[in-house]
């Protein structure tokens, strides 16, 4: 799985100019479903999500609390081009990718998962061309490492 998560102030999706999911403040998650993922893998990411400290303290210290410390919410938009590969070639080439049943399968399984660890989740719609629009705090951003 690529799951590349930015701080956001506010987030909000879009599928033909009607708003489908939007956050007031948390994270935005861009979520790339591999070939070989399985759902332990995507429970294990929605846990790591919601305890990882990119938050600040109250006083301002960087890095001291988590998104569920916090409360935020997270909107997770499936993002099928994450695992693409550019290394050779003019065109980018998804063969990583799952195919979309299963990238169904575990994109509903990790807004489950963070749902189960208290976290409020807004979706984009899985397949969909969307317009996604956000406000990057920071910035921050981090590509997530996996369990293994």
């Amino acid at each position: 799985m690529k799951v590349l998560v930015q701080r956001v102030s506010r987030a909000e999706v879009r599928v033909d100019g009607e708003t489908k999911a939007s956050i007031a403040g948390g994270v935005l998650v861009l979520l790339g479903v591999e070939r070989g993922d399985n759902e332990d893998h995507a429970r294990w990411y929605a846990r790591r999500l919601t305890t990882l400290k990119f938050f600040a303290s109250p006083t301002g210290e960087p890095w001291r609390r988590s998104l569920a410390e916090v409360g935020g919410a997270v909107l997770l938009v499936s993002q099928f081009t994450l695992p693409a590969r550019t290394r050779k070639g003019r065109r980018p080439s998804f063969d990583p990718a799952a195919p979309p049943e299963q990238g169904r399968r575990l994109y509903e399984v990790f807004a489950e998962a963070l749902e189960a660890e208290g976290v409020e989740v807004a979706t984009g719609v899985f397949g969909a061309m969307m317009q996604v629009e956000l406000v990057n705090e920071g910035p921050v951003t981090f590509l997530l490492d996996g369990p293994t």
